[in-house]
This record gives C-alpha cells, structure tokens and sequence, in this order.
C-alpha cells in the first residue's frame, strides 16, 4: 500500500469517518492535520517559507492540503475513472463546505449532516477570513480531470488554458491571502503562475512521459523537427534542444513578467512572491546548465540552492532592488 492508499483509507469517501463509525474531527485537528501535507511534502521549494507573516501560515497548509489531495486524486490512483469519480467526490466535500458556510452566514441550519474531510474543516475558516471564491478550487479540481482524459496537447494555447486551472487559481488564492486582489495583481500572479507551472512542465518531461502524458505541445515538436518516434525513444538531439531551450525562454519569460507584483505586495510577503519566482527561474537555469536534456536528469533545486536564494530574496526586500 502506497502513502496516499493509506491517506485514503483512513479519510477517502469508504473510510470509517465517512461511514459515520468514527467521531468527527474537530477544529485543532484538522488544522494539525493540513499542517503535516503542508510540511511534508518538500517539492521544488518549501510551500511555506520562514519568511511568510506567522499568521498566514496556518492559511497556506490549508489551502496546499486542498491541493495536494487534488492532485493525488489525479494522480496516485491508476484507474482513470476511478480517479474522475474521487475527485467528483472531492468536488461534493468542496460544495457542502460552501454551503456550509452560506448557512452558517444566514444562520440556519447545516444543509447537510454528512462527514466532511479534515481539509474542508480547517479550510472552511480560511474561506470565510478571506473570501476565497469557491470557482478557484473548482477549477483546481477541472484540472485533474482534465488530465484523466487529455494525456497530450496540440498547441500551446491548449496548453495556457490549461494552466489557466491548474496553476493560476492557486495564485488568486495567494492574493486573497494578501488582500492584494486588483486587475494587475491577478494579470502579474496568473503570468508567475503560469510561468512556474511551464518550468514544472519541462522539469519533468521524462517523468511525465513515463505515466502516459506529454505537455510540450505537438505544434512545437514539429516546428523542431522533434517526431514523436523519437519522443518515444526519449531520444536526446539537436532537435529536442532547440525545442527545449525554446520552452524554456518561454517559461522565463512568463516568470519575469510577473515580477511587478513583488512590489505591489506588503512587507514580507514580497519575500516569498519573488521566492516562488527565483525558484522557478532557478529550475529553468538548471535546464539550461544540462543543455537541456532533461531526458538524461530531472533538473532539481536543492535545499542549498533554496537556502541561497531566500537570503538573496531577503536581500532585495531590504535593499529594495524589488521596487
């Protein structure tokens, strides 16, 4: 049994809680238990950085359980329309916390009496504190389902759309978190967002390959002269080079334009926005540093390299180079 089979043995839709055998979770628990994903899981960069005001933390576990639930709906369970039905079950748990809340607001009574899961109790604060809208989890959810049934895109705008779900709600989430919602921090936080999940993207294209998907579209391949032959074979070549190298001046691209939103944030959290952004020009230099081979060796930053670039980050918000 897999880490996450016993995650969702213990607190799937089948586990004793659900099956009302179990004494519901309370408040304190819930939040420990986001608190511990949140902490364990150590991916590119820490989710939650020593530099993040100590009083958003909590909030930051919160909304990272979310979605690594989501995204272990997605993809630690084999069977595809397995996946889809969990994560339609997810979706249930995500509405009856809404409508939990709207009849806490109008109080009356719970429309439902049914378990929810530990994340949708210590999320449920979260949303009401700062008017996270329900869409930005919805779509969340649209995007692992698309990947049950979309394994390979055709072009790149296929692509952006769905990055569009995948990785920008995330960053409208951050910004409620900051209270910094305007037209142009949404534009600034949705182009990081999408930049860092293109650098996720051809970080792991070797990975990615390995479970069925491929996410370098096919209109690029072929301007490249990169078949998909040769995509099979994981073939490393003057072609698959130039395409790469193209991906990645893409993504860098997508990352610096969202560079304006440092300064628009308050205090420390300029910190960990341009954390989040470094981290993943970071993944693009390690990319380039291989010649972009990434069939070879996933490119990875290292807990050093996050070290380094925290004090450097920490640097500008001093200095004020972030301005």
């Amino acid at each position: 049994m897999t880490a996450f089979e016993h995650e969702l043995a213990v607190w799937g839709p089948d586990s004793p809680c659900f099956q009302g055998t179990d004494a519901p979770v309370s408040l304190a628990e819930a939040q420990a238990y986001c608190r511990k994903i949140a902490l364990g899981h150590y991916e590119n960069f820490p989710v939650v950085s020593w530099a993040l005001p100590r009083e958003l933390r909590p909030h930051f576990y919160h909304i990272y359980a979310f979605c690594r639930w989501a995204d272990d709906l997605g993809d630690e369970i084999e069977d595809a329309d397995q996946s889809l039905s969990l994560l339609a079950w997810w979706r249930s748990q995500l509405v009856e916390c809404y409508q939990g809340i709207q009849s806490a607001a109008e109080d009356a009574q719970p429309s439902s009496t049914s378990c929810l899961h530990p994340v949708f109790i210590a999320l449920a604060p979260t949303i009401v504190k700062y008017d996270l809208p329900q869409s930005a989890f919805d779509d969340l959810i649209q995007a692992f389902e698309q990947d049950q049934r979309i394994s390979e895109y055709q072009t790149f705008a296929e692509l952006l759309s769905y990055c569009q779900r995948s990785a920008n709600p995330v960053g409208r989430l951050v910004l409620h978190l900051c209270e910094s919602v305007t037209e142009e921090t949404l534009a600034c936080s949705d182009s990081i967002c999408t930049g860092l999940q293109l650098a996720n993207f051809w970080q792991d294209v070797a990975r990615d390959f390995a479970i069925g998907r491929i996410y370098l579209p096919r209109e690029d391949c072929e301007q490249f002269g990169y078949t998909r032959e040769q995509f099979e074979r994981n073939e490393f070549n003057a072609a698959f080079q130039r395409l790469m190298e193209y991906e990645v001046q893409r993504a860098r691209q997508y990352l610096l334009e969202g560079v304006p939103l440092i300064a628009q944030l308050p205090g420390r959290l300029q910190v960990d926005i341009d954390l989040f952004i470094q981290g993943g020009l970071k993944i693009l230099d390690h990319i380039e540093r291989q010649q972009f081979n990434v069939w070879k060796q996933r490119p990875q930053v290292s807990r050093f390299e996050f070290g380094v670039l925290l004090f450097q980050s920490l640097m500008r918000r001093i200095t004020g180079r972030n301005r």
